[in-house]
């Protein structure tokens, strides 16, 4: 009898460490990923599950944003593309595949830990295709540290300002323009319930969104809204080398089941799923995708 090909090996559906991966400049960018991630490009298939809707994705431009970008327009949404300045070239990349899927896409480069940048994201989508169903909250900063006495007031602050306050002043302008059925997901992190002692502000933001998805969903339903968080074990995107000492880079995700970190469209497939109408019955939760990551 001949193996079953329709059923694939999990520890295999990604690159495995040791990586040839070298440091590079935060914030980084996906040219320098070594190797390259999969974000869905050629390997995401859409079922028209999120067919005209209209999406905010803060971070879009690399990792897991992209790959939810790429996802969204797949399954039939427009996309409006948050993403800093110095990452307009992999943002430009992220809209080429949107209008790729035969969807619309517009890049808007700003600081998300700014309220008038936030308030504009919104404006923007009202404007342009005169509603918004989905925001994706998912610009983080994180860097590692080994001491607390290495992180800088200024760090502390912009650590916070960009995962907490960019999250609460986009959830704050959207939630007034949400109709019955829009969804608010934000991600949140594996750091936020088991934390690395080296990403000590990294993961008290994360812990704060976790506290902030489930205690705005109860308000939002209120609305029919819907809100929830994902909580991503270790994902192959830019954040890592440009952040972590190279020999973590290089090792890193060997501490999951897998034995390998998540591609930035395992994720993406999560993202949708609960944007969909599949997840009608799920708000105020945290979907775990950490390849069972062993801990530390």
């Amino acid at each position: 009898m001949s193996a079953d090909n329709r059923n694939r090996d999990p520890r295999e559906m990604g690159p495995k460490p040791p990586f040839p991966q070298q440091s590079i400049a935060h914030p980084g960018s996906e040219r320098e990923m070594n190797p390259p991630a999969d974000h869905g490009e050629s390997s995401y298939r859409g079922h028209g599950r999120l067919q005209d809707r209209v999406a905010i994705v803060t971070g879009g431009d690399s990792g897991i944003g992209r790959a939810v970008c790429i996802a969204f327009a797949k399954e039939g949404a427009d996309v409006i593309i948050s993403h800093l300045p110095e990452e307009k070239e992999d943002a430009a990349v992220t809209v080429k595949h949107v209008q790729a899927a035969g969807r619309k896409a517009i890049s808007m480069p700003g600081d998300i830990g700014n309220v008038e940048y936030a308030k504009s994201l919104v404006d923007r989508a009202v404007r342009e295709f005169g509603r918004l169903d989905l925001v994706v909250n998912n610009a983080a900063y994180q860097m590692v540290r080994d001491d607390i006495a290495k992180v800088s007031p200024e760090e502390l602050e912009h650590t916070y300002r960009t995962n907490v306050f960019g999250t609460f002043f986009l959830c704050q302008a959207a939630l007034p323009k949400l109709k019955p059925g829009a969804v608010i997901l934000n991600t949140c992190s594996i750091e936020g319930f088991t934390p690395e002692p080296g990403l000590l502000a990294y993961a008290g933001t994360k812990a704060a969104l976790v506290n902030f998805t489930k205690n705005l969903a109860k308000q939002a339903a209120e609305n029919g809204v819907r809100v929830n968080g994902v909580a991503p074990g270790p994902v192959w995107t830019p954040l890592i080398p440009s952040t972590m000492p190279e020999e973590k880079a290089k090792k890193f995700g060997e501490n999951t089941a897998f034995k390998r970190p998540a591609q930035p469209v395992e994720l993406a497939r999560i993202y949708v799923f609960l944007a969909s109408e599949d997840a009608s019955y799920v708000t105020g939760e945290i979907y775990g995708a950490t390849g069972g990551r062993m801990p530390y």
